[in-house]
């Protein structure tokens, strides 16, 4: 950055798209530059649902959604930027550009409409674990850090919320969470095995809440047949989740963009894993992260044994 940009609280865009995973492996970056420019404001293009949870953990002040019809025009050749798009890029003392834009066309763009500094980073991870991989483009700013995890500090009043939340499911003290589901077959340990797990808990007084989202519907038939009294969360917000989350005790959950949330607000976490590589994208948080990986990458043969052992560790 200049020096006439060092006078003044530097404003920062983050552009960044993907599912809930890669936007938690990206809030490195986030808290770096709040901790090395406290005074900076910092904007996200993204996807609202997901990004808000970067803007109530103070990390970022808004985010404009990608799905607008008119960031379009960043994705095209010879676009035709407004007024209010051009002033707005503009504005910016430096743009992060996380988008997939393999011939540079995003990049491009941007200079197109004024930007004054973009610094790309793909978000096709080429090697190595992801965070570390996400920090490499601040090194242009003389700052590249490897061990930062994603830190997700919501406000006391969100997570009070998140623990009335609990006690209106009639948990008292901090249970574990289990998140049965991942939206993709081969990254899911069968349900039965979660339910023996659970049912473990239950026997040693443990309280258990789970997780279930709109692409588990067929395993939250399952369980809503098989145990119709288990507490289950359900029907919201990223930020209403992951405020609930930090109020629990220990989580466990597939390889999910969930399993990545549960980490960041520092929650102690186990996180089973099958075809995806854990080496790039293992979930990080300063609670702990216990992965384990199935034989041969199918979860089939993940026992409930095994699962049960790194429980109690």
């Amino acid at each position: 950055m200049s020096e006439s940009q060092a006078t003044h609280a530097p404003r920062f865009l983050l552009l960044r798209g993907g599912a809930i995973g890669d936007f938690i492996m990206t809030l490195p970056v986030l808290q770096a530059l709040r901790q090395h420019w406290p005074l900076a404001r910092i904007d996200i293009w993204g996807y609202p649902h997901i990004a808000e949870l970067a803007v109530a953990a103070g990390l970022a002040e808004s985010v404009v959604s990608l799905d607008h019809a008119e960031m379009a025009r960043f994705f095209v050749p010879q676009p035709a930027f407004t007024d209010d798009q051009v002033a707005a890029v503009r504005s910016f003392d430096l743009i992060f550009n996380y988008l997939h834009d393999p011939v540079g066309q995003v990049r491009s763009n941007l200079l197109l409409a004024g930007a004054k500094q973009v610094l790309s980073g793909s978000p096709i991870i080429k090697q190595g674990h992801a965070i570390p991989f996400l920090l490499e483009p601040l090194q242009a700013l003389a700052i590249y850090e490897t061990d930062r995890v994603p830190e997700l500090d919501l406000s006391g009043e969100a997570r009070a919320e998140g623990r009335k939340r609990l006690r209106a499911l009639g948990v008292k003290g901090r249970p574990v969470v289990v998140h049965p589901g991942s939206g993709r077959l081969a990254n899911t340990w069968p349900v039965e095995r979660f339910m023996d797990i659970v049912r473990r808990l239950q026997a040693q007084g443990q309280d258990v809440v789970l997780v279930l989202g709109e692409a588990d519907a067929e395993i939250a038939a399952t369980l809503m047949r098989e145990m119709p009294d288990l507490p289950r969360l359900q029907h919201l917000t990223l930020l209403e989740l992951a405020a609930t989350l930090a109020e629990s005790a220990r989580f466990l959950g597939n390889d999910s963009g969930i399993t990545h949330l549960a980490a960041a607000v520092g929650v102690p976490v186990i996180a089973l894993f099958g075809p995806s590589d854990a080496s790039t994208w293992a979930p990080c948080g300063r609670g702990g992260v216990r992965v384990l990986n199935a034989p041969e990458g199918e979860l089939e043969r993940l026992t409930v044994e095994t699962v049960w052992a790194a429980l109690h560790d």
